[in-house]
C-alpha cells in the first residue's frame, strides 16, 4: 500500500508496485469497467471515453491539418479477402527469409496469418453463410479492395485517408486495459503514392504528427526502425514509437508501416502514369490505439491517482465552494459564475456541491486526475480572490478579475511540468549497456543486466550478433533510433564506428 495517509485510507496501492496499481487506478478513476461478461472487452464509462474522444480531437485536427480525408469502412470482412492477405504476407516473409525478391516466389495455397487471431462469423440467424465472414483485425484487406476502384490516373494521387473505428483480435493472453484487449479503439491512416519517395515523405509526416501528438500528451517516446525479424511481413519497413512504462518496460502505442508496391501488386491497384503506362500505387499505414491513454495512466499517475494532460482531461478545472454558515447560496452563486466565465472561455469546468465534506471531494477529484482545483470560500469571496491547486502540486490565491487568464497560465505551467517530470523518468530509465566479454555464443556482462531498465547501445552487426545479444540479456531489440549518433561510436560487437543507437528492453 502506499505511504501516503490518504492515499492508504482509500485503499490505493503504492505506484511502485505497478502491477496492483495500474489496475487499480483504471478503475478507480472511472476510465472503465471490466466487469462486462467477456474477457478483454471493458465498458467505457463517460470520464473514460471522454479522455478518449479528446485524443481522437488532436488526431483529427492533425489528419485536416496534413489533408486525410476520413473514412468509414464495414466492420465485416469475407474469408476469401483474408485468405488473400495471408498468401501475401507468407510469400513476402518467406521471400525475405529466403532473402530474395518476392516477384520470385509463387503465392503460397496454405497461408498462416490472422487467421488464430480474428472472431468468426459463420452464421446469419438460422441460416449458415456460404461465405463466413470475421470481425476486422485492421483494415488493409477491406481498403485495398476498394482503393482500385477509387484510384484512376496519377491525378488521384496522393490517396490520404483514415478512420478511427473498433478492430477484434483475439487476444488468448492476459487482458489488461487499454494496453492489451480483444476489442481495441483505432486509429489507422491508409495512404496511396506514385512512388517510393513520395511514399517516404509521407512516413517523414507521420512522425512529424507522432511528436506533435506525444507534446500534447506529455509523452516522451523512443522512435525505433524495427529490426527486420520484427517487421510486418506486409511492409517493407516499420517505424516504431513507444514510451517507457514506469516498471521499465516499454508500450508500443503507435507504428508506421512503409509497403512500397507490394500490397498493390496483390490487390491490383495501379494508376495511369503521366507516361501514359500503367503503374503500381506505394503505400502507408501508420497506426495508434487506446494504448495512448494506457500510457497517459501509467506514464503520470502517482499515488494518489491520475494526473490529466491538460489538452485531454475531460474536466480541466473543477470549481468547489467552500460551504460555511449562512454562506451557502453566496458560495454556490459565486462557483456557478466562476464556472459559467471558464466556459466560456473554452476552458472545460465543472462545480462540485456535493453536502459532502471538503476533503473527500479533494481525493475524489484527485484520483481522476483533474488539473486544476478552484476553491471559493468566504473570506476568497470577501477578498475578490480564488485559491487554486494544482494537481502536480503547489496551492496559491488569485485575483478574481484575472480569472482567465490566471486559469490559463496554470494550465499551461501544469502541463510544462509534466512535461518535466516524464522527461526525467524517461531519461533515468535508459542506460548504456555493459560490458561484455563473448563466452561461445553468450555474452558474459561485467555488471548484472536489469530488466526493468531500457539499455542503450551502437551495434551494426548481424542477425546471429543481435540474437546472441537478446539471448544473453532476456531483452528484446526495438531497432535502430531514428535519432543517430552525432559522432561514430564502436559497435558493441565488432568494434567498428557506427552512428547507429540501438536500444534494447523488455516489452509489453
Amino acid at each position: 500500500m502506499s505511504n501516503t495517509p490518504a492515499a492508504a485510507k482509500r485503499g490505493i496501492p503504492s505506484k511502485t508496485d505497478f502491477k496492483e496499481w495500474y489496475p487499480f487506478i483504471v478503475e478507480a478513476a472511472e476510465l472503465v469497467d471490466k466487469r462486462y461478461p467477456i474477457k478483454g472487452m471493458d465498458v467505457w464509462r463517460p470520464y473514460g471515453w471522454k479522455t478518449m474522444r479528446l485524443i481522437d480531437d488532436l488526431t483529427h485536427s492533425e489528419m485536416e491539418r496534413t489533408d486525410h480525408d476520413e473514412v468509414n469502412f464495414p466492420l465485416l470482412i469475407p474469408e476469401d479477402l483474408l485468405d488473400k492477405e495471408n498468401r501475401l504476407v507468407s510469400l513476402l516473409k518467406a521471400a525475405r527469409e529466403q532473402g530474395v525478391d518476392p516477384s520470385e516466389l509463387r503465392m503460397e495455397d496454405e497461408a498462416g496469418g490472422f487467421a488464430k487471431e480474428v472472431y468468426w462469423i459463420r452464421h446469419a440467424g438460422e441460416s449458415k453463410l456460404d461465405k463466413p465472414m470475421f470481425l476486422r483485425p485492421t483494415s488493409e484487406t477491406a481498403m485495398y479492395t476498394m482503393f482500385p476502384l477509387w484510384i484512376r490516373s496519377h491525378a488521384d494521387l496522393p490517396l490520404k485517408t483514415y478512420q478511427i473505428v473498433n478492430t477484434f483480435r483475439y487476444e488468448t493472453k492476459q487482458t489488461r486495459s487499454f494496453i492489451r484487449v480483444r476489442e481495441i479503439h483505432f486509429f489507422e491512416a491508409h495512404t496511396a503514392h506514385i512512388d517510393e519517395d513520395d511514399a517516404t515523405r509521407q512516413i517523414e509526416q507521420d512522425l512529424e504528427i507522432v511528436q506533435n501528438l506525444m507534446n500534447e500528451l506529455k509523452l516522451p517516446v523512443l522512435v525505433t526502425k524495427r529490426p527486420v525479424w520484427d517487421t510486418f511481413p506486409g511492409a517493407w519497413y516499420t517505424i516504431a514509437i513507444d514510451v517507457i512504462m514506469p516498471d521499465g518496460r516499454t508500450l508500443q502505442v503507435a507504428s508506421c508501416h512503409h509497403y512500397r508496391d507490394q500490397w498493390a501488386r496483390a490487390f491490383d491497384v495501379t494508376y495511369e502514369a503521366e507516361s501514359g503506362e500503367q503503374e503500381f500505387v506505394h503505400q502507408t499505414t501508420y497506426g495508434m490505439s487506446e494504448r495512448l491513454l494506457g500510457a497517459i495512466v501509467a506514464t503520470h499517475g502517482d499515488d494518489q491517482g491520475l494526473i490529466m494532460p491538460p489538452s485531454v482531461a475531460p474536466i480541466q478545472v473543477i470549481v468547489i465552494p467552500i460551504i460555511a454558515k449562512n454562506s451557502s447560496e453566496d458560495m454556490v452563486s459565486e462557483a456557478e459564475k466562476i464556472v459559467s466565465k471558464l466556459k466560456e472561455s473554452g476552458i472545460r469546468a465543472r462545480m462540485d456541491a456535493r453536502d459532502i465534506r471538503p476533503g473527500q471531494k479533494y481525493y475524489d477529484w484527485e484520483i481522476k486526475g483533474v488539473p486544476l482545483r478552484i476553491e471559493i470560500g468566504p473570506r476568497d469571496l470577501a477578498n475578490d480572490s480564488f485559491m487554486c491547486a494544482r494537481r502536480t502540486g503547489g496551492k496559491e490565491s488569485h485575483p478574481l478579475a484575472n480569472l482567465v487568464d490566471t486559469v490559463n497560465t496554470e494550465l499551461s505551467s501544469i502541463g510544462e511540468e509534466m512535461s518535466k517530470k516524464s522527461k526525467e523518468h524517461f531519461n533515468s530509465c535508459i542506460k548504456k549497456l555493459p560490458g561484455f566479454s563473448v563466452d561461445g555464443d553468450t555474452l558474459v556482462f561485467d555488471e548484472s543486466i536489469n530488466t526493468d531498465q531500457v539499455y542503450e547501445m551502437a551495434f551494426e552487426g548481424n542477425d546471429a550478433e543481435a540474437e546472441m545479444i537478446e539471448k544473453s540479456t532476456g531483452l528484446a531489440f526495438l531497432g535502430n533510433s531514428t535519432t543517430t549518433y552525432s559522432e561514430p561510436k564502436n559497435c558493441v560487437i565488432s568494434g567498428k564506428p557506427t552512428h547507429n543507437r540501438v536500444y534494447l528492453a523488455r516489452t509489453y
